[in-house]
């Protein structure tokens, strides 16, 4: 995991303009909710993966990755990290190529094989900081 090249290549121009948000929260509270709605400020179409929930931030809901009508260009995960090993199977069959696990979750096992699959990994860092992150080193250059 070379997370700095990984980060850019997920929220590079032109990139990542879709994201699957798994375990997104319709509680305005939870981080789960604001990240993906600064996400959704800053032009990224959310497709939430909360089978509770009927919709989130004038989105549908989907009970899981394989019920969603596009192929998002990253997952963002905002579960326990025993939840990730099922998440990284869900895009391993549907081919889903980039695993954003959200900051304070680390499953070391689960982004292994995945990365082992083909898929891109970033862990432990929050999509919303990183994106702010690199806007400001986009705009001080």
């Amino acid at each position: 995991m070379n997370e700095p090249e990984t980060i850019d290549a997920m929220l590079g121009d032109g990139h990542g303009r879709t994201i699957a948000v798994v375990g997104l929260s319709d509680n305005p509270a939870k981080p789960s909710y604001y990240v993906s709605e600064y996400m959704q400020q800053h032009g990224y179409k959310i497709y939430p993966v909360n089978p509770a929930v009927e919709s989130v931030l004038g989105e549908k809901s989907y009970a899981s990755l394989a019920e969603l009508p596009v192929k998002p260009d990253i997952v963002n995960v905002f579960r326990l990290p025993k939840a990730i090993p099922a998440v990284v199977d869900e895009m391993l069959a549907l081919g889903l190529k980039n695993l954003w696990v959200q900051l304070g979750i680390v499953n070391e096992e689960a982004a292994e094989r995945a990365e082992k699959g083909g898929i891109q990994v970033v862990m432990d860092h929050c999509i919303m900081v990183e994106h702010r992150r690199r806007a400001q080193r986009m705009t001080s250059r």
